[in-house]
């Protein structure tokens, strides 16, 4: 399937920013939940599995060829595999000793460096406002989380490994918007899906000792993050990355440590302070900057 580049945006299309950051910042909650009952390498690695096998019998169910030659598997194994297996798995392992929000704080480079590498490596050219909305989302995330990241420095081991991951979350998302732009969402999620659970598996089984408690709690965080964060969410992602640009699809990043901040007051109790509303509003400007800007671009 190809897409079209003169269409229309739909209502999917501008709802898309604002649904992934609520999902994305809902992981968070979910995994500090379900971390208390497994291992974090099993925990990513029974969320892939699950999200794969209902990706795959929704592909068979449909009955409808894939449409992906073999470079196109490939390619989309590779993207899945640094999009959502190495971030997600780095991510949950650090998240064992350090809180969620220096973790969300560090996945706020996503946007920084896609917007940047993707001037010189995709030609996707940068506005002075989007460059300032840049700079004023990164600005309202250290304002929001400034004392946590320094907090969490005795943290080194996992916040180093997160650093990483977010890293592969760069090239993924690269990758895709240079070689998968055009292929058919479904197989190309599933594809995306099968090989991030493959690799998650496999690193569970090699690097560590599988535990679990049963507990039901466990259950509705897998079953939130595989179904709704990892199909729901990383669906979104993959759609702004086909419709739009790097820049416009990462930004939403910076949104997430204040969105996930609230969630976690409203859900586990933890305070806000008053930095993070000023921050999620600083941040909230850049995003609209970046995304206008964008939407301008886009329509020239």
């Amino acid at each position: 399937m190809t897409i079209a580049v003169q269409r229309p945006q739909g209502a999917l299309d501008r709802a898309a920013p604002w649904l992934f950051l609520l999902l994305w910042s809902s992981s968070f909650l979910g995994t500090r939940v379900g971390l208390r009952h497994m291992p974090p390498l099993l925990f990513v690695a029974v969320r892939m599995v699950l999200a794969a096998v209902i990706l795959l019998a929704v592909m068979i169910l449909r009955r409808r060829p894939w449409g992906l030659s073999p470079a196109a598997w490939l390619h989309c194994a590779i993207a899945g595999v640094l999009v959502q297996a190495i971030l997600l798995m780095t991510a949950h392992s650090a998240m064992v000793r350090t809180e969620a929000a220096p973790i969300a704080l560090i996945q706020t480079l996503n946007p920084l460096c896609s917007a940047l590498l993707a001037w010189p490596l995709l030609g996707e050219r940068l506005r002075p406002s989007q460059i300032l909305g840049l700079g004023l989302g990164f600005a309202g995330v250290l304002l929001v989380l400034g004392r946590a990241a320094i907090a969490a420095r005795a943290e080194l081991p996992g916040l180093l490994a997160t650093v990483a991951g977010v890293g592969c979350l760069v090239a993924g998302t690269l990758y895709y918007r240079h070689f998968c732009r055009a292929v058919p969402p479904a197989a190309g999620a599933t594809v995306q899906t099968i090989a991030a659970a493959v690799v998650c598996a496999g690193s569970a089984y090699l690097l560590e000792p599988p535990w679990t408690d049963f507990n039901p709690a466990l259950y509705a965080a897998i079953g939130w993050n595989a179904i709704v964060v990892t199909i729901g969410g990383m669906g979104l992602y993959f759609l702004m990355l086909a419709h739009g640009t790097a820049a416009r699809a990462t930004v939403n990043f910076y949104l997430v440590p204040g969105l996930t901040s609230l969630l976690t007051w409203a859900f586990l109790g933890e305070r806000l302070s008053k930095l993070t509303f000023v921050g999620l509003g600083i941040s909230f400007a850049g995003c609209w900057l970046v995304g206008r800007s964008a939407g301008r671009a886009r329509s020239e």
